[in-house]
C-alpha cells in the first residue's frame, strides 16, 4: 500500500486507487487489509449462493456482483474520488438501481449484501460494516458463518433502519424477504462439505 498524505488523516477512494499490493477496504476513512484468498469452504459457499441468485435474477433488472467489486458510499451525492471515505468489496452484493452502476463498480448502496464470515473480518462485518450499510441504506444484509452454518440476517425497517438481527441455522431454505420467490437452497450451499463441518 502506498503511504498516505501525511497532511490528513483519513483514505479516500482516490488513495485507494493508487494502492497496488494487496487488498483493502476503507470504513469512514480508515484502511482495513483484507484477509488472504478466502479458503475453500469461503469459496464453495459464496459460489453456490452466487449461482442461486444469479438463476434466480435472469431476465430481471436487478444484477449480481461478486468481490472483488468495489461499493463507494459516500454522505456527499456527488463526491469526487478524493471525498469518498468508504470503499467495501461485499462478497455478494444485488444492485436494482442501474445508475448506480459505473466502470469502477457502484457508487451507492447495493439493495441486498452478503458477506460470507471468516475469522479474520468477522467482527468488522457484523459492526463497522452493518453499522455502514445501515446508514447507507442497504436493504438486506445478511452474514454466514461457513463453519457453523449460521446466518445473521437484517432488514431495512419503515425507519430506514435495520431491525433486530433474525439469527438462524443455515439449513432448509431461506427467504430473501426484499425479492419474493427466491429462497436459498441451504442443502445445495453446504452439500460439498464435509459431514464433520
Amino acid at each position: 500500500m502506498a503511504n498516505l498524505d501525511p497532511s490528513r488523516q483519513l483514505a479516500t477512494y482516490a488513495d485507494y486507487l493508487r494502492w497496488e499490493d494487496g487488498r483493502f477496504e476503507i470504513v469512514d476513512g480508515i484502511v482495513f487489509a483484507m484477509s488472504p484468498a478466502p479458503n475453500r469452504a469461503h469459496q464453495r459457499v459464496t459460489v453456490e449462493l452466487a449461482r442461486q441468485v444469479a438463476n434466480f435474477l435472469v431476465g430481471k433488472s436487478c444484477e449480481l456482483f461478486t468481490a472483488p467489486f468495489d461499493v463507494r458510499l459516500s454522505e456527499i451525492e456527488e463526491a469526487e474520488d478524493d471525498e469518498i471515505l468508504n470503499v467495501v468489496q461485499p462478497d455478494l452484493a444485488v444492485v436494482c438501481d442501474p445508475g448506480k452502476l459505473d466502470d469502477q463498480g457502484c457508487r451507492g448502496a447495493p439493495d441486498w449484501v452478503v458477506e460470507v464470515l471468516s475469522p479474520a473480518t468477522a467482527g468488522r462485518d457484523h459492526v463497522l460494516k452493518r453499522e455502514l450499510y445501515e446508514r447507507f441504506g442497504v436493504r438486506e444484509y445478511w452474514l454466514i458463518h461457513p463453519l457453523d452454518r449460521l446466518l445473521t440476517r437484517y432488514q431495512r425497517g419503515a425507519n430506514g433502519r435495520f431491525g433486530p438481527a433474525a439469527i438462524n441455522e443455515a439449513q432448509g431454505r431461506t427467504a430473501v424477504a426484499i425479492f419474493p420467490g427466491l429462497e436459498i437452497d441451504w442443502d445445495l450451499v453446504f452439500s460439498r462439505f464435509p459431514a464433520s463441518l
